[in-house]
Order: structure tokens, then sequence, then C-alpha cells
């Protein structure tokens, strides 16, 4: 089974996104906040990172940067799911090394195909 690090500190979103990775036969490890998230993004290996933006402690971007800036973060898809939505938020984010970006509130049925598309990954039949 592949892991999903999940950094999100809202346990309704974190419920949320957990049962639509794993009705996609994936296993959810969390963190919820950007520090943890940091930790475990770089003592372990996942296959994808969702990450929040707005967490406590150090935000999504700052954990992000952090993640990119060790080798062992450099080449995990991270993908941001988040309720920033103004103009410029999506660049922003995905400036600071996010390999997408979609907004909050999300649709637990379709969420992963989006995320499957992303990350050129096919969906199971």
């Amino acid at each position: 089974m592949k892991k999903i690090l999940v950094i999100e500190d809202n346990p309704d979103n974190l419920k949320l996104i957990s049962y639509a990775l794993k009705r996609c036969h994936y296993d959810v490890v969390s963190a919820d906040s950007g520090e943890i998230g940091v930790d475990l993004a770089l003592s372990d290996s996942f296959s994808f990172i969702i990450m929040d933006i707005d967490l406590p402690g150090i935000d999504g971007e700052e954990a992000t940067k952090r993640i990119r800036a060790d080798k062992k973060g450099k080449d995990v898809p991270i993908i941001a799911i988040t309720s920033f939505a103004m103009a410029g938020d999506r660049e922003r984010i995905l400036s600071v090394g996010c390999n997408g970006y979609f907004e909050k509130p999300i649709d637990p049925l379709t969420i992963m195909s989006a995320i499957h598309n992303l990350l050129g990954i096919e969906d199971e039949k």
C-alpha cells in the first residue's frame, strides 16, 4: 500500500481527505502542524504529500520550502489543498514548490481523480 502524508490541522478536513485517499487504497499518515509535517516528510518515504497552507506554527508554504530544501524531499510531489483562493494565491503557492493546487472545499468523490490526473497516475477501474 502506498503511503501518503497529509499535513492538515482541521480534523474535519483531515477526515474528508483521508476518506478519499483510503477509498483509493492509500495508507494515510497525518500531521497537524507544519513542523511535524516536515519532520515526517524527511524521516519516511511518501508517494506524495497533501499540504494545507494555513497551519499553526510554520505555514504550508514554509513547510514546503523546508521539505524542498532537503535532498530527501526534493522530488516528492506536494499538493496544496487550501482555502486560499484570492488572486495570486495559486501562483504564490506553486512558486514555493507545490506541484498542484486545489481549493477547499474538496469533493471527496472526485478529488482523487483530479490528484491522479495531476500526477499522471491512472485511476483504478
